[in-house]
Formats: C-alpha cells, sequence, structure tokens
C-alpha cells in the first residue's frame, strides 16, 4: 500500500478546503436569491469570498474542522486494522500541515492532545462490500453545527408548532423546528440529515451517514422524497437566513431516511450541518491505496469562482474601532452598523472564560475586544502564523460573558450566533457591544490578521489559548448594542411567527 498515506491526505487536506460542487451548487443558488444590500446578503458576500480563498490556498475552509468521521468499505480481506492505522497517521499529519486543527481533548483532563488522536478520533465506520476496491468518505462537521444536532421523541409539544405525533406530519413539524432552533448559531444556512426511528443512538448515525448523500440527489422511497421536498420549501419560509440575520434562505438540503423501530418508541433524530458542509470521498487501489477516483468532485474540472465581488462591499459609512474602546465609542454604536476593528485584539473562547472567572487575565483588558475563536496555528521558528481564524458561536460564553465584562472592562465581544438575556443586559449596564463575525468565513478573517503579536494560557492547546492578533480592517456587524437591542432576540421572534404559520400547512 505504498501510496495509501498520500492518497488520506489529499483526502483529508480537499475535504477541508475545498467544498464540494453539489454544496457549491446550493450555496450559488441560495447567494444568487439573496435580497441585495441586506445583512443577510452581506453574509453571503463574505461566505463567498471565502469559499474562493480556501481553495486558491488549501487553507480550512472553517478553523473548526470537527470531528473527522469516516466511512469506509473494504473488500473482503482488506487488514482494517492497519487501515485504521493508517488513517490515524494521516490525521496526524494533516493537523502537522494546518489543515485541521487540534480538537481531540481528553474528556477526563481537559488536555488536548494536538494531533487529533484520541480514544475513538477520529470517527472510523467500516464496512465490508463485494467490489475490488476500498471506498473512504469523509465528513468534518464542526462543534457549532454539532451542538445544533437535536433529537425528538414523538409524540411530543413543539415551540410554535403545537402537538407532534407519531405520523409523518408530526415529524415534519420536528423538521421545521429543527432549523429553527439552529438560528445563526448553526451557520445558517444548513443541511440537515434525519432519520426517523432506530433507537437513540444509531438513530443519530443513521442522520449523520445522510449527510453523505449529494444535495441534489433524488431519495429512492417517493413519500420520502416529497417529504424532504416539502421540508427545503417550508423551512426557507421561515427566514432564518444567512447567519441568523433574517433572509431568504435557511436551508440548503434535507436528506431522510426511515429505519425500523421499537413499538415503545418513536424517535426523529436530525444531524444539522452548517453551509460550510465539507464531505468528500475516494475510491482506492486494494493493493497499492492510489486514488483511482474522486467521489463528489471531479480534479479535472476547473473549480468555478464562487463570489462576484471582493469580499464585503465598503460604502463609507463603516465605524472603525481601535482599541482601548472607549464607552463613548460603544454607546454611539447601534444594531446593523458595520465595524471595521484595527489593531489588537485578543481570542478566548470556553477555557479562557472559565479561567478569567476565579483568575485575573494575563494582561489589562481594559477597553479590549475579545474574539470568540479557536484558529488554526503554525509555528515557523519563533513565530507564529494563523491559518484560519473564524468566529465560533457565543452562546456558549453566556454563564461567564457578563461577569468578565463587569469585571475587566471589556469593551467589545465578537462571536457568531449572539448571545443571552444576561449578556445583553451587561453591554447596556456597563457599556460594551457584541459584534457578529461571519461564522465559517476563516480564510476571510485570517488575510485580516497582520500579526501574532504574542500568545498565553498556551496550556489550555491552541484552540482554546489567548492568542493576540493585530488585525486590520476586521469586519462585523453590530447585533447587539449597549441599548438594549439584539439583532437575533427580534429575528427569533420573528421566526417563530412564520414557524407558528406552518403549524398547519
Amino acid at each position: 500500500m505504498e501510496f495509501l498515506a498520500g492518497s488520506l491526505v489529499e483526502l483529508i487536506t480537499q475535504t477541508s478546503v475545498n467544498l464540494p460542487p453539489d454544496v457549491r451548487a446550493a450555496m450559488g443558488t441560495t447567494i444568487a436569491a439573496e435580497t441585495p444590500n441586506t445583512q443577510s446578503a452581506q453574509a453571503l458576500s463574505i461566505i463567498a469570498t471565502n469559499i474562493d480563498m480556501a481553495a486558491e490556498d488549501e487553507g480550512p475552509i472553517c478553523q473548526d474542522t470537527g470531528m473527522p468521521t469516516f466511512l469506509v468499505h473494504t473488500p473482503v480481506g482488506v487488514n482494517q486494522i492497519a487501515l485504521k492505522k493508517a488513517i490515524q497517521l494521516a490525521v496526524a499529519e494533516a493537523t502537522k500541515r494546518g489543515k485541521l486543527r487540534p480538537n481531540s481533548v481528553d474528556s477526563i483532563t481537559g488536555k488536548n492532545s494536538g494531533d487529533n488522536l484520541g480514544h475513538e478520533t477520529p470517527v472510523i465506520h467500516f464496512e465490508q462490500w463485494e467490489q475490488d476496491d476500498i471506498e473512504i468518505k469523509l465528513l468534518l462537521k464542526g462543534g457549532g453545527c454539532e451542538n445544533k444536532n437535536i433529537q425528538y421523541s414523538l409524540p411530543t409539544t413543539l415551540d410554535h408548532l403545537g402537538k407532534a405525533g407519531r405520523d409523518l406530519e408530526g415529524v415534519r413539524k420536528c423538521l421545521l423546528h429543527a432549523v429553527w432552533q439552529a438560528q445563526g448559531q448553526g451557520c445558517a444556512p444548513g443541511a440537515i440529515g434525519v432519520c426517523i426511528g432506530s433507537d437513540r443512538a444509531h438513530g443519530y448515525w443513521l442522520a449523520k451517514e445522510q449527510l453523505f448523500r449529494t444535495l441534489d440527489d433524488t431519495n429512492p422511497d417517493p413519500v420520502l422524497a416529497k417529504l424532504e421536498a416539502e421540508v427545503m420549501e417550508e423551512a426557507n419560509r421561515i427566514s432564518v437566513g444567512a447567519m441568523g440575520f433574517g433572509g431568504k434562505a435557511s436551508l440548503i438540503g434535507c436528506k431522510v431516511v426511515a429505519a425500523n423501530r421499537l413499538p415503545a418508541s418513536f424517535f426523529v433524530s436530525v444531524a444539522y450541518d452548517c453551509w460550510a458542509f465539507r464531505r468528500l470521498g475516494m475510491r482506492l487501489d486494494a493493493s497499492s491505496g492510489a486514488i483511482k477516483q474522486w467521489l463528489y468532485r471531479d480534479p479535472e474540472r476547473p473549480v468555478e469562482k464562487m463570489a462576484t465581488e471582493s469580499g464585503f462591499p465598503l460604502t463609507g459609512r463603516e465605524v472603525v474601532l481601535t482599541a482601548p474602546v472607549t464607552e463613548e465609542q460603544v454607546r454611539g454604536l447601534k444594531v446593523g452598523d458595520v465595524v471595521l476593528i484595527r489593531g489588537r485584539m485578543y481570542t478566548g473562547r470556553d477555557a479562557v472564560h472559565a479561567h478569567l472567572m476565579k483568575t485575573p487575565p494575563p494582561l489589562d483588558l481594559n477597553g479590549q475586544i475579545i474574539y470568540h475563536c479557536g484558529p488554526v496555528m503554525l509555528k515557523s521558528g519563533d513565530q507564529w502564523f494563523v491559518k484560519a481564524a473564524g468566529p465560533t458561536t457565543s452562546s456558549r460564553e453566556e454563564p461567564y460573558q457578563a461577569t468578565i465584562i463587569e469585571k475587566y472592562g471589556i469593551r467589545a465581544v465578537i462571536g457568531k450566533g449572539g448571545m443571552g438575556a444576561k449578556t445583553s443586559a451587561a453591554l447596556k449596564q456597563f457599556g460594551a457591544v457584541y459584534l457578529n463575525g461571519i461564522g465559517g468565513a476563516a480564510q476571510f478573517y485570517a488575510r485580516t490578521v497582520k500579526r501574532v503579536a504574542d500568545v498565553d494560557l498556551m496550556e489550555f492547546g491552541i484552540p482554546e489559548a489567548m492568542w493576540h492578533l493585530d488585525v486590520e480592517d476586521f469586519t462585523a456587524i453590530v447585533t447587539m448594542d449597549a441599548h438594549g437591542n439584539s439583532l437575533h432576540k427580534d429575528v427569533e421572534e420573528s421566526t417563530a411567527k412564520e414557524l407558528a404559520a406552518l403549524a398547519e400547512v
């Protein structure tokens, strides 16, 4: 198997940096249909530019490269033990090259392995088949959208939709609710894989397995094909929009399978994936490990550009922020304002926020900007470089954020998906603002970083460390201001009304 190692690293690389044609086509349709000059259209413009940048530079589309999940079919007689070891080594090598972020964390000690290897990481599903080639498919699904997976036990009662029974009508309501509850935290527009039935554990896997289908296929079961089409049409009427900003597109794919169940149980399992729908595969020669065929993509076909204009179209009305930011500057901002950040900002995710609740920061944060981001970083000599750096889901920091704003005088918080009532109250009371970046736009934002000045709290691992970044024209939108206004709350309420209208269709 002389070519196996190279083939596996290439699969991981291309999955991380290059969206497959069916996803590109779905996103192209979404971008073209969105109302110009809206916040959703602005987000989609950055997304399109980011997709192009990732393919051109072979950098991760999103900094959260997720839990690598492999689906492997092997001929009878292939040594699956050796193949598993080769996949693990390829994952470690791809991480070393900056194509994957080190995401594997010991659940007991909290220690990051640094190479994406650990107990049950990566996830590998083996199946035998009666064909001569080895087939390997890979799904990279980030933590933000993984957290928006959801499972329903029917019958149940759903917010804004009422009772959902043990029938296809009940399933339809569950799927609409699944799209609605993701909002911007799942980096909409997204796609859902669905399993009707099975048990709790296997149902979730069967739902995720549906994400290996192409977005443009047709379900062979006419009943499920009809359900998929209905959910696609109705989910987009909810108007969650790109990044949860409100807009025409909430969903780019709905793929459903039905599995037999126990009489006592009726589960509907939903695997939610974001617009950065990273999924590729290949056929390998079983004796040499050489790539015989790519799945989902044709490497001979030129990759078409997604963006019609470069990044975020500036109007001249943008507000420039340079830390230290004053309370007066913050209180002059309102929801919908576009901000360009210049100068220093500091990353801080879950570990940093938990640390700051009981330990003073390693530097003065008064007037500073905190970025909810776990970047992909590579080191050359003594200097660190950012390889990918989009925002992470901010709701995870809700238990900490208000206290940290009060204690340390932070003036601006950047993330995605918005935050809750406690943070909103702190923004108003102490004079701070929440800025929404575009989730998944890891290359777009990485290019705004001109220098990595320093790093603190490296003991938490690369994604969770506090990186000191010097940026130029880092673009974000004010979605929660210092006056108690929240775009996220407004969109959640407006989409709830649209959801309720679909209760009986």
